[in-house]
C-alpha cells in the first residue's frame, strides 16, 4: 500500500537494539458492516453510555523487526488479513504524536494493547508462522482501535474503555491518541535476593508481615515459621518465606478442612431442629468426605484423593480420570483470562495422571445480567461483563485444543455479584497402569511447555483471601492462557507416555515451581537452579521465578538416560524443556541463582510443619419466618412459563452452540437433543474410539452434575443430598449403571473464620458423607474454594451462597440401551417415579411467587431409598422398556414435563391426581413445582407397560398420563379441572 515516507529520525527504535525497527499495521474491515463494533455500541447502552451512536473496530499489529517496510507490507499481507474482506496499511512507528488520525473522521477513538510482559498468545503464534514464513521477526503484539462516533464526554471516553473496551488489570488504553507498543524494555537480569528479618518479631509484627507481602498466613504459622528460623539459627530469604506462604496457602494445604473443629449443631443427619450438639471433628475432609469413600469401598476405585485427579477403571484395559478446580476470583477479575487459565489448568491436571483429556465440563454461578450498576461494590465488573468473559474464555481455551465442552450449567444469584463461581473441569483416559507416580533420586527436574514471566504472581495466597478494594490492584495474580502451546505440551506427554520416558509428572499451577517441585520431591528431597528456568522476562528475581504461575508448563522427573530422547520429542513438537535440577535423597529443597545457594528448607517442615488450625463452627436454622400471604399466585399456566423463561431454567442452546461438543468423535448422547437437537440432555455420553471393543456390547462413559444452592440457605446437609441425588439422577436417566458412579465434590464457601459460615460448610460436608453412603457412591477427588467474600463501599464484607458442586461419572453397560429426554411417539404412556411432597423453600416457585406457608416451608428432604428405585430404573432402560426419562429438578414436574414436550414437538395429557403424593398437596402448584428428591418422568410404550410396572413393583411410580400428538401440554388438576392448555410453541417461546 502506498504510503507517505516518515523521515528516520522519527522512526521509534528501542535503545539496545537500533537496527530493529517497531511498525505498526493498522487492519480494517472493507465493508461498513462491523458487527463487533455494534455489539459494543449495544453493551455502552447498556452501561448507560447512551451518546454512543456507531463504532468501528480494527485491529492494530506491532513488529520489531529488522525487515525492510516492503517485506513488512508482504508479512501482513501472508499472515494478518483476509484479504478478500480487509485492508491495511503499515506505519513505522514515529513519536505517537506524528501518527496520522484514523480514517473516517471519527469524533474520538480508543486505542487498546496489553500490559507489557502480560501473555499475548496470538502474537505468540503470529511469530511462530513468521519464522515458518522465513520473516525474521523479533517481537509481536496486537492490539485494537474502537472508532467512535457520538457525543461523547471525556467522562464518558474513560468510561467506555474500562467498562467495555478493555480491561485495566491487563490491559492499556489510549484516548484520542496512540497507544504505545506493549513491548519490555530489556532489563537485566536481577539477583536480588532480600533477607526477612522474622526471628526477633512480636505477634503484632508477624501479622503485619503477612500482611505486607499478602502471605495470607496467621499468627499461629507465622510464629511456626519464626521458630523454625531460630532453629537454624538464621532469617528466611524471600524465596523462603514465599515457597512456605503459597504451600501453606488455603488453596495448596486445604488448611480448613484439614482443621481440628469443635462444631455445635444438629447431629448428622439429625433435622434442623434437632438440639444441638457439640463434637470435635478432626478433618473435614479426613473425617466426611475420605472416610465415605473408604466405608463405600468400591473395588473399581484406582486412585482417590492422592494425585492431580481421581482414577476409577472403565474396562480391563482403560482408567477414567476426572478433575474439577474453580479459579473464582481470577474470574472476577479478569473474565476472560481467569476461565480461560482455569480450563487449561484442569486440562493439565488431566495430563498430570498420564491421561489423555477427553471432555471438558464447565459450572458457572454469576450475579444477575440484569442488576443495576449501583449495586456492585467498588472496583467490581458487572455480571454481564464477567459473563460474556467466562463464556468466551471456555470456549477459546476448550475449541482451540480440540477438547469437546459436553458437560455443564449455568446459575445465576444476587449473591455471587461481585464473587462468580468458575468450576472448570476435565475427564481423561489412560492405560491400565500407565501412570508412574515415584520420581527415583539422580532424576533429572524437567520443565516443559511455557516460558515464564511475572504473570500469576501470588495466585495461591490470592485465591486464599477476600477480594477487597481495587482489583486492578491483583494484576499480578491474573494469567493468560496459550491452548496451541498446551495442545503441543499434550502430544508430547502422551508419547513420553508411551515410551516410558519419564518416573513422575504434575502439572505446574498454583504456586507454580514451587508446588510442583516441592510436591513430587517431599519424599526425597530436590535440587533446583532458578537461573536455568527459562524466562520470558529477564528482570524476574529468583522468588518470582519461583512462585510464577504462568501457563502450560508440566513438571517431570526423567532420568538422566532418556533426557536426550525426551528432549527430541519436545523439538519434534516445538516445546521447549529444561532441565533445572535434580531430585536427591537429602530430605532438603535447595535453591540456587547463579551458583549461589538462595534457599534451602527441611521437606518435613515444608510439608508438615504447618501448625494444624483449631476452629469454631457452629450452626442452627434460620429463626421461623412469621407465615405471611403469598404473592398473588398466577395461576398453574402463567407460573409454567414464568418458570421456563427463568434465567436458571432456560435454554443455554446460545451458550452451548459456541462450545464444540462434537470434535474427537466420541459424543454419543450431546448436550442438545431432540427433533430439533435443542432439548436439554440430562447427562451427555461417550464412548472414546480407542475404548471400543472388537465384539459384544460397546459400554459408554457418562457425565453429570448436580448443584443446588438455594436450599442451602435453608439447610446446607439437605443441598448437599440434593446435589448428588440430582447428579444420579441424570446419569441414571441416560442408561448409566446406579452401581458404577464415582463422585466429586467442590465446596465454594464464604470466610471458615466465621463460625457461622464454617458450620455451614460442617452441615454440608455432614450431608455429603450421609448421601454418598446412600448411594453407595465413592468421592475421588475435589476441591474447595473459601474465602469468597467481597467487601462493599461501605466496607462491610459479604459471603457468597456456600455453594457445593457435585461431578458424576459412571459407567453406561450399553450404549445400545441409552436414553434421551424427548418424547418419541404419541400414545406412549407417562410414568412418574417417585414422591412429588410439598417441599418449595428453596424452589424456584418461590423465587416467582415470594412467600411462605407452614404447609410448605421446607426444602425437599433426602430420600435414603433413591438408589433402590434407580436400580430398577435401570433394570427398565436396560431391558428397553424406556422410550425416554427425565429428572425433575428446577421447576420440578411441570418444567420437566415442558421440557421433554418441546424436545421431542409432542404434546402430552397429565392428571395431577394420579402423581404419588399428590395427596399431601393443598394447591396443583405443590405438585406441579416441588422439587422433591429422587424423581423421574418415564414415557413407555403401552405394550411395554406390565413389564415396566412389574420391575417397578413396590416402589413409587404411577401412570399420569400419555404422549399426544396435538402439539399442546395439558394438565388436569386436584379437583379435576383443566389447569393448563398450552401449545409447544408458547413454552418454547418462553424457554
Amino acid at each position: 500500500m502506498e504510503q507517505e515516507a516518515i523521515p528516520a529520525d522519527r522512526i521509534h527504535r528501542l535503545p539496545s537494539d537500533p537496527e530493529r525497527v517497531i511498525f505498526r499495521i493498522e487492519i480494517q474491515r472493507k465493508s461498513p458492516e462491523d458487527p463487533e463494533g455494534s455489539r459494543l455500541v449495544r453493551e455502552a447502552h447498556a452501561h448507560g453510555l447512551n451518546g454512543l451512536r456507531a463504532c468501528r473496530v480494527e485491529r492494530l499489529c506491532f513488529l520489531r523487526t529488522s525487515l525492510p517496510h516492503p517485506d513488512v507490507e508482504r508479512l501482513s499481507r501472508l499472515l494478518l488479513i483476509d484479504p478478500i474482506l480487509e485492508e491495511f496499511r503499515v506505519l513505522p512507528l514515529p513519536d505517537p504524536s506524528a501518527l496520522p488520525p484514523p480514517a473516517g473522521a471519527p469524533h474520538h477513538w480508543i486505542e487498546v494493547t496489553w500490559w507489557p510482559g502480560v501473555t499475548d498468545p496470538a502474537a505468540e503464534s503470529l511469530l511462530q508462522a513468521a519464522r515458518v514464513a522465513g520473516f525474521d521477526v523479533r517481537e509481536a503484539a496486537w492490539g485494537l482501535r474502537f472508532l467512535l462516533w457520538g457525543d461523547l464526554s471525556e467522562g464518558d471516553l474513560h468510561r467506555l474503555a474500562v467498562e467495555v473496551c478493555c480491561n485495566p488489570v491487563i490491559q492499556r488504553y489510549a484516548i484520542d491518541g496512540a497507544v504505545p507498543p506493549p513491548f519490555l524494555e530489556p532489563s537485566p537480569s536481577d539477583r536480588a535476593v532480600e533477607i526477612i528479618p522474622i526471628r526477633e518479631l512480636d505477634g503484632t509484627e508477624l501479622l503485619a508481615l503477612s500482611e505486607r507481602r499478602r502471605l495470607a498466613l496467621d499468627l499461629e504459622e507465622m510464629r511456626a515459621i519464626q521458630d523454625y528460623f531460630r532453629h537454624v539459627g538464621r532469617d528466611p530469604t524471600d524465596v523462603e518465606l514465599e515457597t512456605l506462604a503459597q504451600t501453606w496457602s488455603e488453596h495448596c494445604a486445604h488448611k480448613t478442612f484439614r482443621s481440628f473443629i469443635r462444631y455445635t449443631g444438629p447431629a448428622p443427619g439429625a433435622p434442623p431442629d434437632a438440639p444441638p450438639q457439640t463434637m470435635e471433628i478432626h478433618g473435614l475432609l479426613r473425617t466426611y468426605i475420605q472416610a465415605a469413600t473408604e466405608q463405600v469401598g468400591r473395588p473399581w476405585v484406582r486412585s482417590a484423593f492422592t494425585d492431580n485427579a481421581g482414577i476409577i477403571a472403565f474396562d480391563e484395559r482403560w482408567d477414567l480420570a476426572l478433575k474439577v478446580e474453580t479459579h473464582n476470583h481470577p474470574s472476577a477479575v479478569e473474565p476472560f483470562g481467569g476461565a480461560s487459565t482455569g480450563v487449561g489448568g484442569v486440562i493439565r491436571d488431566i495430563l498430570g495422571v498420564s491421561a489423555r483429556p477427553i471432555a471438558n465440563l464447565d459450572v458457572l454461578c454469576f450475579g444477575p445480567p440484569d442488576l443495576p450498576a449501583s449495586e456492585l461494590p467498588p472496583g467490581a465488573l458487572h455480571p454481564r461483563r464477567i459473563i460474556e468473559g467466562v463464556i468466551h474464555g471456555i470456549e477459546d481455551y476448550g475449541n482451540k485444543m480440540g477438547i469437546p465442552t459436553v458437560c455443564g450449567a449455568v446459575f445465576y444469584h444476587p449473591g455471587y455479584r461481585a464473587n462468580p463461581l468458575v468450576f472448570c473441569g476435565c475427564l481423561g483416559l489412560l492405560p491400565r497402569g500407565a501412570h508412574p507416580t515415584s520420581p527415583q533420586p539422580g532424576d533429572l527436574i524437567v520443565v516443559i511447555g511455557g516460558r515464564t514471566g511475572r504473570d500469576g504472581l501470588g495466585g495461591a495466597t490470592f485465591s486464599s483471601a477476600a477480594l477487597e478494594g481495587e482489583l486492578s490492584a491483583a494484576r499480578g495474580a491474573v494469567q493468560i492462557g496459550h491452548p496451541i502451546l498446551e495442545k503441543q505440551l499434550t502430544e508430547v506427554i502422551l508419547q513420553a507416555r508411551d515410551e516410558q520416558l519419564y518416573h513422575a509428572i504434575t502439572d505446574c499451577g498454583a504456586g507454580g515451581l514451587s508446588s510442583a517441585v516441592g510436591e513430587m520431591g517431599r519424599r526425597l528431597g530436590a535440587t533446583v537452579h532458578l537461573d536455568r528456568v527459562p524466562l520470558k522476562d529477564q528482570s524476574l528475581r529468583p522468588w518470582e521465578i519461583w512462585l510464577s504461575e504462568s501457563q502450560e508448563r508440566m513438571v517431570l522427573a526423567i532420568p538422566p538416560e532418556n533426557w536426550p530422547r525426551f528432549q527430541a520429542l519436545c523439538a519434534l513438537h516445538g516445546v521447549e524443556a529444561a532441565a533445572i535440577g535434580t531430585f536427591e535423597a537429602t530430605g532438603q529443597l535447595r535453591l540456587f541463582y547463579a551458583g549461589r545457594l538462595v534457599g534451602e528448607l527441611s521437606m518435613a517442615f515444608l510439608h508438615e510443619g504447618r501448625p494444624q488450625r483449631v476452629l469454631e463452627a457452629r450452626w442452627a436454622p434460620a429463626p421461623s419466618r412469621p407465615s405471611r400471604s403469598l404473592t398473588p399466585a398466577p395461576g398453574p399456566a402463567r407460573a409454567l412459563l414464568a418458570l421456563l423463561s427463568h434465567p436458571n431454567i432456560r435454554s443455554r442452546e446460545d451458550i452451548l452452540r459456541r462450545y464444540d461438543h462434537e470434535v474427537q468423535g466420541a459424543t454419543v448422547i450431546k448436550p442438545l437433543v431432540g427433533v430439533a437437537s435443542h432439548g436439554p440432555s440430562d447427562a451427555v455420553v461417550l464412548a472414546p474410539p480407542e475404548t471400543l471393543p472388537s465384539h459384544g456390547p460397546i459400554a459408554g462413559i457418562a457425565l453429570a452434575v448436580g448443584l443446588a444452592p438455594l436450599y442451602g440457605e435453608h439447610d446446607p446437609y439437605v443441598m448437599a443430598w440434593a446435589a448428588i441425588d440430582e447428579a444420579f439422577r441424570n446419569l441414571v436417566a441416560v442408561g448409566a449403571d446406579p452401581d458404577y458412579v464415582a463422585l466429586l465434590d467442590n465446596f465454594c464457601w464464604g470466610d471458615p473464620r466465621d463460625p457461622e459460615q464454617l458450620g455451614a460448610l460442617v452441615r454440608c460436608a455432614q450431608g455429603c458423607f450421609d448421601a454418598a453412603r446412600a448411594y453407595r457412591a465413592p468421592f475421588i477427588s475435589g476441591k474447595d474454594s473459601l474465602h469468597n467474600v467481597y467487601v462493599d463501599a461501605e466496607g462491610r464484607a459479604h459471603a457468597i451462597p456456600g455453594t457445593l458442586l457435585i461431578t458424576a461419572v459412571g459407567r453406561v453397560p450399553d450404549l445400545q440401551r441409552t436414553v434421551t429426554m424427548d418424547f418419541k411417539r404419541p400414545g406412549d404412556a407417562i410414568y412418574l417415579i417417585g414422591e412429588s411432597r410439598p417441599e418449595l423453600a428453596g424452589s424456584h416457585y418461590r423465587l416467582i411467587v415470594p412467600g411462605t406457608s407452614p404447609e410448605t416451608d421446607r426444602p425437599p428432604q433426602p430420600v435414603p431409598q433413591a438408589l433402590d428405585r434407580m436400580r430398577a430404573l435401570h433394570q427398565a432402560i436396560t431391558a428397553g422398556l424406556v422410550q425416554a426419562c427425565h429428572d425433575l429438578s428446577e421447576g420440578g414436574l411441570g418444567v420437566a414435563l415442558a421440557e421433554m414436550c418441546l424436545a421431542g414437538r409432542l404434546g402430552a395429557t397429565i392428571d395431577l391426581r394420579r402423581v404419588p403424593g399428590a395427596l399431601l398437596a393443598h394447591a396443583d402448584e405443590e405438585v406441579l413445582f416441588s422439587e422433591s428428591m429422587g424423581r423421574f418422568l418415564v414415557e413407555v410404550r403401552p405394550e411395554d407397560a406390565p413389564a415396566f410396572e412389574a420391575l417397578m413393583a413396590g416402589h413409587p411410580a404411577a401412570r399420569i398420563g400419555e404422549v399426544t400428538a396435538d402439539g399442546s401440554l395439558r394438565v388436569i388438576g386436584l379437583d379435576g379441572s383443566e389447569r393448563i392448555h398450552l401449545p409447544i410453541e408458547a413454552l418454547e417461546q418462553a424457554w
